[in-house]
């Protein structure tokens, strides 16, 4: 009877030796330079807010061009020169004026050089039914060079005609991303 304990404590301890050898993978550390991250950020670029008034001068005078410039200071990070691969920008547009109007985004170099232009058209809303108008660009690794060349974000609205009541929301994102 004593001679079965020992056995086993014998095979138990020959288990545990094949289990903790046959796990065992070879670790290759010259593969540690092929390990990338590839993270994916969203960034909140512009957001703004028109009515009808902002067509108009001090002097009642219809401006039918509304523009503004934003500075996109990460742009010149250095993760994004040296790490963006992809960009995709999300345009949203609400819309009650009941007209439609054009829209460009220029983003530009520091020196206010056109880089890349994004034009398209916002569809005429009503004041009890806005219209959405979302737009999509991708920026694939070919054209990844235009956003790294860019600092500055150009907004242009264009209204046709007069506008004499309406609200245009607009809002934007960019998807940035990585491999490092």
């Amino acid at each position: 009877m004593s001679l079965i304990p020992g056995i086993n404590k014998v095979v138990l301890c020959l288990a545990c030796c094949v289990v903790l050898t046959g796990c065992v993978k070879d670790i290759d550390l010259d593969q540690a330079e092929e390990i990338g991250l590839s993270p994916d950020i969203n960034v909140d670029l512009l957001i703004y807010d028109v009515d009808y008034n902002d067509f108009y001068d001090a002097t009642g005078t219809f401006q039918p061009i509304i523009k503004d410039v934003v500075r996109l200071e990460f742009l010149d990070d250095d993760y994004i020169q040296d790490d963006l691969t992809e960009v995709e920008f999300f345009f949203s547009h609400s819309n009650t004026f009941p007209q439609e109007f054009s829209h460009t985004i220029r983003f530009l170099s520091n020196a206010g050089v056109e880089q890349l232009s994004i034009p398209y058209t916002i569809a005429a809303g009503s004041s009890g039914n806005p219209e959405i108008t979302e737009h999509t660009e991708p920026i694939e690794e070919a054209q990844i060079h235009l956003i790294r060349n860019s600092i500055q974000m150009e907004v242009t609205i264009e209204a046709h005609s007069p506008p004499t009541s309406g609200e245009l929301e607009f809002a934007s994102t960019g998807l940035f991303k990585f491999d490092f």
